[in-house]
């Protein structure tokens, strides 16, 4: 077994650049992309299903619950963080990026994508339990999709309901947790995409085929006043927000947009582009802050690499390298969390240019897009002092 090459970074993640402390190993690259790009990503890897789009950690931050929005399945997976294993897989049709804890960490709801339905959980003892299907729309769009289609969610600060993202309805839903009645609807801009909560009782919601983010506040009951959109920029995406700043990645331009809450408008730009490349290419889908509040991780989905910023200054202090489209990630304890949706490559179809004839009973991984997952490799860097562990989706070889 090769042995691990440690990689400690300097405690100011001033630079991110690893220094070697052992090396005595051949280098372990994974599967090359499409593109013949070779990925040597940073940390240990665990099996996950197909595109896995986003995770939340549970109330014991003992595991990470993983949201999968893949071609060959959907459905959600639960993942111990000490052994690095997936504990519970549960199939759910249209699963796709929402996913939240109840404020008394007794219940899960997962977004349903083009089912128009709410999925609820019951979180007992490290596992869920289908408890609860909640549906947004009846009415069905001409080719049979859906016309509600959930995606960003959360619960609001008494657990009484939820917020929900309806990416397809340009809208934000206001949903009663126990019955599912929908208590209120807000019109938001084209394709909203994810919801946040700031300590203050304010809420926002991005929209990824618009230009702003729409902000309301929470009022004593749980339900929302409306109190106008905030212009971010193109293809605004993941939120992330502390005290009264807002960060907002921006995918369609390489920048995240950094706002001020009480002014309503950006204050300013962190600029996100890949090293040498053209303006846009990173692609930056996901957003989170170290627990410190100093430094804000950015997934570039493109350039498969985390940007560290410094919050103060906004400057880029480095990139840690992950494997193909970093889609989500979060900090727990000594370790930081990535999700690689595409894994490790894929390869062409091994049957030919018609792969299904067989789908979906004898080989899914006729197809190039199920092989988004199965093959895993392991290794261990030090994020600050402590460990960075990475989750990845790898590619199967067929």
């Amino acid at each position: 077994m090769f042995s691990l090459r440690i990689c400690r970074l300097a405690l100011s993640l001033s630079a991110l650049l690893c220094t070697l402390v052992s090396a005595q190993r051949k280098p372990l690259f994974t599967s090359p992309l499409p593109t013949g790009v070779r990925l040597d990503p940073a940390g240990e890897a665990a099996d996950l299903g197909s595109l896995p789009i986003d995770l939340v950690l549970t109330p014991e931050k003992d595991r990470a619950v993983v949201v999968l929005s893949g071609w060959r399945e959907q459905g959600v997976q639960v993942v111990d963080l000490k052994t690095r294993k997936v504990t519970q897989t549960l199939l759910q049709d249209g699963a796709f990026y929402g996913a939240a804890f109840s404020p008394d960490g007794h219940h899960l709801c997962v977004s349903g994508g083009n089912t128009d339905i709410l999925f609820v959980y019951a979180w007992k003892d490290g596992a869920a339990t289908l408890e609860n299907k909640f549906e947004l729309a009846k009415a069905k769009a001409a080719d049979g999709t859906g016309t509600s289609y959930p995606a960003g969610l959360a619960f609001s600060p008494n657990g009484k309901f939820l917020y929900v993202v309806e990416d397809v309805g340009d809208r934000l839903a206001v949903v009663n947790a126990a019955t599912g009645e929908i208590t209120q609807r807000f019109s938001t801009d084209h394709y909203p995409y994810d919801v946040a909560i700031a300590a203050d009782g304010q809420v926002f919601v991005s929209a990824w085929g618009g230009g702003t983010v729409s902000q309301f506040r929470v009022l004593a009951d749980g339900t929302l006043a409306y109190l106008g959109r905030i212009e971010v920029g193109r293809h605004p995406s993941a939120l992330a927000v502390k005290g009264t700043t807002l960060y907002v990645t921006l995918a369609g331009s390489d920048r995240v947009a950094v706002v001020d809450t009480n002014l309503r408008k950006v204050a300013r730009y962190l600029h996100d582009a890949a090293p040498g490349a053209p303006p846009e290419g990173s692609t930056p889908n996901a957003v989170a802050l170290t627990s410190d509040g100093k430094r804000l991780l950015v997934a570039e989905a493109d350039n498969n690499a985390i940007a560290v910023f410094d919050v103060t200054t906004g400057k880029l202090l480095g990139r840690v390298p992950t494997d193909w489209y970093p889609t989500a990630i979060a900090e727990v304890g000594d370790q930081l969390l990535v999700l690689s949706g595409k894994g490790h490559g894929t390869h062409a179809n091994p049957d030919g240019p018609v792969p299904l004839t067989n789908w979906p009973n004898e080989k899914p991984t006729a197809y190039t897009l199920g092989q988004l997952a199965d093959i895993v490799h392991a290794r261990t860097v030090e994020w600050h002092t402590a460990r960075a562990l990475r989750i990845t989706a790898a590619a199967a070889t067929g």
